[in-house]
Formats: C-alpha cells, sequence, structure tokens
C-alpha cells in the first residue's frame, strides 16, 4: 500500500487561530489533519510570531498557560522553514503584513496556501502556489 506524504500548506493565522480556540468550531477539521499528519503546517519565525502576538490579544482572554497550551497543539506538528536572504520575490500584496506567508508558501515549497484573508485570496489567479479558502481546501482533503 502506497503511503502519501502530508500535503505541505502554509495556513494564515486567523485559520490556525479558529481551529486551536473553536476545537469544535468549523475549521476543528484543520486541528485534526495536521494532528493526524494528512498535513503538515509551515511556519517561519514571523508567522510563528505573529500567532504568539495574536494569541495575546485580549478579546481571547487566554492566560499566558492556555497561550503555550494552544501554541503546543499546534507547533510540534509544523515544520519551520528559514526564509532565505535574500528572500524570494512574490507579488505584491494589498496588505504587506500578509507577505510572510508568501514568502514561507515559496521558500517551503507549500502545496497550498489555505486563507481567509480576502487580500491573499485575491492572489489566487497569479500567484505561483494554490492559494484556496478553508472550505475548498478541506474538501479537497476529505475527497483526497
Amino acid at each position: 500500500m502506497k503511503r502519501c506524504r502530508p500535503q505541505r500548506v502554509v495556513l494564515d493565522t486567523n485559520l490556525v487561530l479558529s481551529a486551536l480556540v473553536f476545537s469544535h468550531g468549523r475549521l476543528a477539521a484543520l486541528r485534526e489533519a495536521w494532528q493526524s499528519g494528512r498535513i503538515c503546517p509551515l511556519v517561519s519565525r514571523a508567522t510563528v510570531a505573529e500567532l504568539i502576538r495574536v494569541l495575546a490579544y485580549p478579546k481571547f482572554r487566554l492566560s499566558p498557560d492556555e497561550q503555550e497550551e494552544l501554541l503546543a497543539d499546534y507547533l510540534p506538528w509544523c515544520e519551520t522553514v528559514l526564509i532565505p536572504d535574500p528572500p524570494p520575490v512574490v507579488l505584491a500584496c494589498r496588505d504587506p503584513f500578509d507577505t510572510p506567508f508568501l514568502l514561507l508558501a515559496l521558500a517551503g515549497k507549500a502545496d497550498a496556501l489555505v486563507s481567509g484573508d480576502g487580500d491573499l485570496l485575491a492572489l489566487a489567479d497569479s500567484f505561483t502556489c494554490p492559494i484556496l479558502g478553508a472550505e475548498a481546501f478541506l474538501q479537497g482533503l476529505q475527497s483526497g
């Protein structure tokens, strides 16, 4: 029986956050996918820093211990990618804070960049790596 390698994916911060914080929400399947080894999330120094920063937002009311616990439910399943210097050339994005995800997708040779961010999704037709919404990605994961 042939074993398939997990899909190498870049998940935007909001999707990771939703999968972690809302464990029974619509994106819980993402969490199950990385924990079961069907996907290998790619992270970089910049994307992990953003996740850590967002987990500390007061609106989530997460204690430092809860923040660490959520990171422990994600980071062990991730592969860290070093962004080369100089970094790969990427398309200009309307939101410069999205650039680290584009860099990560290229440098990490991702199979897909999965996002709910309109600025990233707007680049789907012109970026070399497929950019998919969460629902489309999860449907493809279930059928594949």
